[in-house]
């Protein structure tokens, strides 16, 4: 005698695991692009010292203070590129016979937390190390040397004259699991819980240490220090729609739109230090 069992589906979706965006600790909004696609941003030179001519001979007929000279004032310009969209439909009885796990509200949600956020972290943070100030030629990270690569990362910023507070190290997975085998490095895990949920987890060196998968980074991406003033990063529309029953559609119409970019500032770049790492 045959038996015919039962399958039986829950309404449980097996979802991928998905990281929040970090980016906005390592970013500013300090521009304003509202009514605007380009953005121009001065900047101004300065003048040299000199000695003050307190005794001229005669004759002299210049300043005491020293010859003088205009100021430049050259602009950088930026320009967003990045205008990505997406959309999607979804049949109400798919809806249905799901068990309502096909919903157009949740799939949005999934949608943004999967494709949308990765998409503008792994650009943003491309740009970064694209644009970093101080690109040291590639080394091979080990427990060994992780210690000293960073304590000279750290110096460079000093010796740029980089604000010391503020300072971000962002590191794989990978890479951290041998800063905690480095016998060198000593973490200070005691960290507000303000900054924990940003995603901040332990302090080194005066850095607030943060782990971002290494999906969202360059394939040779070693770590990276940046404070927040090198880097502006505007959203300039985000918006996202369900329409339901649209023409020629019985069910939900999901559409998405996202104008954002990253510009790394030129007197700004070495507050960004890029170590780039071999296989």
């Amino acid at each position: 005698m045959a038996i015919s069992l039962v399958t039986k589906f829950l309404p449980y979706v097996d979802e991928l695991f998905a990281t929040e965006s970090k980016k906005s600790l390592l970013t500013n909004n300090d521009f304003d692009w509202t009514g605007a696609h380009t953005v121009k941003v001065y900047k101004v030179g300065t003048s040299e010292m000199t000695d003050y001519n307190r005794n001229p001979q005669a004759g002299f007929t210049g300043s005491r203070y020293g010859t003088v000279h205009d100021l430049d004032a050259t602009t950088e310009e930026f320009t967003l590129k990045k205008d990505r969209s997406f959309t999607f439909a979804i049949d109400k009885l798919d809806t249905d016979e799901t068990a309502q796990q096909l919903a157009a509200a949740s799939s949005l949600a999934r949608q943004q937390r999967q494709v949308v956020i990765p998409e503008v972290d792994s650009y943003v943070y491309g740009v970064m190390c694209a644009g970093a100030g101080h690109k040291p030629d590639a080394v091979a990270v080990t427990s060994a040397n992780i210690y000293d690569e960073i304590i000279k990362a750290n110096n460079a910023l000093d010796n740029a004259e980089v604000p010391e507070t503020g300072r971000y190290l962002v590191v794989p997975p990978d890479v951290y699991v041998l800063m905690k085998k480095s016998k060198d490095i000593v973490m200070e895990t005691d960290i507000a819980n303000e900054l924990r949920l940003k995603g901040v987890i332990a302090m080194i060196d005066g850095l607030s240490v943060m782990k971002i998968p290494a999906t969202r980074l360059p394939a040779d991406f070693g770590f990276m220090i940046a404070h927040p003033c090198a880097t502006v990063c505007p959203t300039k529309l985000e918006d996202y729609k369900i329409h339901v029953d649209p023409p020629g559609i019985s069910g939900s119409l999901v559409e998405g739109r996202i104008c954002y970019d990253a510009f790394v500032l030129e007197n700004k770049a070495k507050a960004i230090y890029y170590q780039a790492k071999t296989e």
